[in-house]
Order: C-alpha cells, then structure tokens, then sequence
C-alpha cells in the first residue's frame, strides 16, 4: 500500500514538474511574441501624433507585429527634409505627398482617411453673419460661410461693430477667420487653396498670371490677423478656453471639433457652432511609403476595419464612410455624411510659390 501511494506520488509530482515546464515555455513564448515586434519608424503631422499614441492603436499594430514611432513636422516640413531615416511620410496635405511620392520615386501612396477645413464659432456669430447674408445654409442640414461674401468684407477692412444689427458682438477689430501661420501651418495652406480658389474667378490657381492676380487680396487675410500660431491646435484651444472674446472664428480640421464632441469631455459648450467654408477642401492624411514596412504600414491604415473605427473616433474621415457615419451619430455630433462644395488645393509648386510670397509680405 506504501508502495503504491508513493508511486502516485512520484507519478503526481512528475507531471506537476512537467507541468510547470511547458506553463513557463509558454510563458516564455508569449514573452517573445509581445517584445518581438518589428519597429516602423516615419514622419508624420502632429494633428495625427494623438492617434498613434492611442494604447488601442499601439496594441492594433502590435497584433500584426509591428510597433509604430514617429516624429513628427509640418507637411511642408516633411516635403522637403532628410527622409533617409524612415520607412513612411505621412503628411497632412496631397500636395506635400506628391512633392515626396515624386522626389522618392514611390509609385503607390494610401490616403487612408482625410477631413475637411471648417470654422470652429459660435451661435452669436452664426446668427449674426447670417443676417448679413454671409452664412447660409448649405447642400445638405449644416452652415456654411460664403467665402465669396466673407471676402468682401475682409478687403473692405469691415469691422464687427460695423455690421448692421450688430448687438452680440460688437468688437472693434476685423472681421478675420484666424488662422496659423502660413509660413509654417498645413491648415494656412489649406485655408490659401480656398480663398485663392475664389478670388481667381472660383478656378484652381495654377498659372504665374493668376497668382499676381489674388496674391495682393489673400495676403492681406493672413497680415491683417497679426500675430499666428504654428499649429492647429492653438487657436483651436484659444477657442475652447478663451471663448468668442479672443477668438470669434477660428479655422480647424474637423476632426478636431469632432474628436472633442466624441471624447464628451465637455470642452464643446452648447453655444459653439461648427461651420463649413464654401467651397471647402478636405485635408488628405496621405501616407507614403519609403520602404516595404512602411507600406504595411498604410495599407493596414487603409484596410483593417479596427484601426479605421479608431481613426474615426478621433474625427477622421475614413476610406470606409460608415465607420466615420457610426461615431458621429452615436456622439449625436451635427456634421454632414458628405460635403459637395469641395475643390482640390493647387499643385505642390503653385502653392509653395504663393506662400513664400505671402511670407515675403509678414
């Protein structure tokens, strides 16, 4: 009987040995396969550095076995540095992308999501401008600010307290979307492509001709505003903490505005207003890819449904509009599902003349 016990005995703690053994080589194995992880490295606009910093996005690349770090710069800045240290570029803006597809020889790109400019204000200004017929309403159940008649008044110098019926807001200063700076800023460029676009006759900048023609008009829009942030996010938090005082309209991505309604952190009060340009631009997040990993990189951007749902809770238009669709309405955020009254920026070369041009005039 003793004999026996101790046989089960010995037959127990084999297998518990055993068992230990194969447990701590698993472990070992599931050690490795989280540290194990090929490092990707790019460049990208730091309108983006939020998302890829995001533990969620982290552990969606790790799951492919890839760890993700990035730098970050302005597209204009990404066009035209060193790239030899990274696998991907992503900029802000199409024209900066093909600046580097061109200068890299990259034959395929990805633009995995994208978001249109528009106006971070308020109700006051909203109903105010609308009076005096500068804010209408657009295609589809959202506001929109006629640049054309927005432009009027900036060339004329129009104060607030020189509108007619003005009781809200009657600052004594211009009447001027803020911008960054467009010696620096991707949202400068963008917001040149719209006004440019409609003080040439609503046509695409792109002869030497029509950039004489709206230079002295649209610099006047960037010089007049004063001092310029190098960064969206500037103006975008003078906005949410300063109020209409400081800043009555300031130009964003809609993402950002849309990244705030999402997290409900109660940064959007309930009399600010988001607002649309006639014609708008959309701002095409488009990534190039420098090496093979760099291309894994942006297809699975592209392609994997996660990392879309994740991009779109930070405000991004995804390749998948449903995606983007589903965040909004279950954030109750009053934004379009498409915005028809969109243009294309001018080419690489155009734009970069024209704002070296207006740099010249600061």
């Amino acid at each position: 009987m003793k004999r026996r016990l101790s046989i089960g005995l010995a037959v127990v703690l084999l297998l518990a040995v055993v068992a230990v053994i194969v447990w701590g080589r698993g472990g070992d194995e599931n050690t490795a396969q989280g540290t194990d992880l090929t490092t990707v490295r790019g460049v990208i606009g730091s309108e983006k550095l939020a998302f890829f910093s995001d533990k969620r996005v982290v552990d969606a690349f790790a799951k492919h076995g890839l760890k993700i770090e990035v730098d970050t710069a302005g597209s204009r800045q990404i066009a035209s540095m060193d790239l030899g240290q990274y696998e991907f570029a992503f900029p802000s803006s199409s024209p900066a992308a093909q600046r580097i597809q061109r200068d890299h020889k990259v034959t395929g790109v990805h633009t995995p999501f994208q978001s249109p400019m528009a106006i971070a204000t308020f109700e006051p200004i909203v109903n105010l401008l609308s009076a005096n017929g500068i804010v209408r309403k657009g295609a589809g159940d959202y506001q929109v600010l006629d640049v054309a008649k927005y432009l009027e008044l900036a060339q004329k110098g129009t104060r607030w307290d020189q509108l007619p019926g003005n009781t809200a807001f009657p600052a004594r200063k211009n009447v001027l979307v803020t911008t960054t700076d467009p010696r620096e800023s991707n949202s400068a460029a963008m917001y040149l492509s719209i006004v440019s676009f409609v003080a040439n006759g609503n046509n695409v900048v792109s002869t030497p001709e029509a950039e004489a023609k709206v230079l002295p008009g649209v610099s006047k829009l960037f010089i007049d505003q004063g001092y310029t942030q190098n960064s969206t996010e500037g103006p975008f938090e003078d906005y949410l903490a300063a109020g209409m005082g400081k800043t009555p309209m300031a130009l964003i991505y809609e993402s950002q505005f849309v990244d705030r309604l999402v997290r409900a952190d109660g940064s959007i009060r309930p009399d600010m207003r988001l607002l649309y340009t006639a014609p708008t631009v959309y701002s095409k997040h488009t990534l190039v890819p420098l090496k093979p990993n760099g291309d894994q990189v942006g297809r699975l951007l592209a392609t994997d449904p996660e990392l879309g749902k994740m991009a779109a809770t930070f405000g991004f238009r995804t390749g998948d509009p449903r995606l983007f669709a589903d965040v909004v309405a279950a954030a109750k955020a009053p934004v379009p599902a498409d915005l028809v009254d969109a243009i294309e920026p001018p080419s690489y070369e155009t734009l970069e003349r024209l704002l070296d041009a207006v740099k010249k005039q600061y």
